[in-house]
């Protein structure tokens, strides 16, 4: 049962976030600090570092509160049942959120830590490769879905980091569609179209398999065996494909 105590720190945790969110908007990353927070939310700097460790800590739940209604329009995509064309439609609200919301989308893209990415960040890469896998799932995908995954999110940011840093005056929304048709172009087959086999169809077999498992764990398995099948799945069906090196 939820104390008292609990509930008002989930109030207070709550208003210091719309309160980070507020200076995000109307100042930028540069006016969020810890002290400001707390002088617009009432309460002394100390309480900041109580329920979220560190500034990374609060910036983590801005993030997310920024992306919550991206994430949830992006989900609703999944129920498309051509997956290039959900790939296509899935990168223009990833534009059109980026520019309409620049702050947020820098805040998660923009501050560039090795090895580090915000879960707001992990959550969208996390749904992107589910839709790889329904395009791989359809036998649309030129390689593996680690690799796709990589390939289009690694455009799409580029893509709208570079139109954010243009003023807007001299943007240009083609340059964001030629990337989407380059990108989706080199990654997907078109309907209809399956790749041609490489010796005994090894890589088309991988992916069909690796496809199958999608998100469920085999009961069979421990997860140490899931994550290696999964690794050696998506190596092979990104084996020699007319597209590639070929891996050892």
């Amino acid at each position: 049962m939820e104390t008292a105590a609990k509930r008002t720190g989930h109030t207070l945790r709550r208003k210091m976030v719309l309160a980070a969110a507020g200076l995000l908007e109307d100042e930028g990353l540069e006016a969020l600090s810890t002290r400001a927070v707390a002088a617009r939310t009432g309460v002394p700097t100390p309480s900041v570092f109580r329920l979220f460790g560190d500034k990374e800590g609060l910036l983590e739940e801005v993030a997310e509160h920024g992306f919550q209604r991206y994430l949830g329009a992006k989900a609703g995509l999944l129920t498309d049942e051509d997956p290039v064309r959900m790939l296509r439609d899935a990168w223009d609200l990833h534009v059109a959120f980026g520019l309409e919301h620049p702050a947020y989308y820098t805040l998660v893209y923009g501050r560039v830590r090795p090895g580090h990415l915000p879960r707001a960040g992990r959550r969208a890469a996390a749904d992107l490769r589910k839709m790889i896998t329904r395009v791989a799932a359809a036998g649309r995908l030129r390689m593996g879905v680690q690799r796709a995954t990589d390939v289009l999110h690694s455009v799409g940011v580029g893509t709208i980091l570079t139109l954010i840093g243009t003023p807007p005056g001299e943007r240009d929304p083609r340059t964001a569609e030629s990337a989407r048709e380059m990108v989706i172009d080199a990654l997907t087959l078109p309907s209809g179209e399956h790749p041609a086999p490489a010796g005994p169809a090894v890589p088309s077999s991988a992916m069909a398999l690796l496809a199958a498992l999608g998100e469920d764990d085999p009961a069979v398995l421990s997860a140490g065996e899931r994550v290696l099948l999964l690794e050696w799945l998506d190596r092979l069906a990104d084996g020699p494909r007319g597209d590639g090196p070929r891996r050892g």
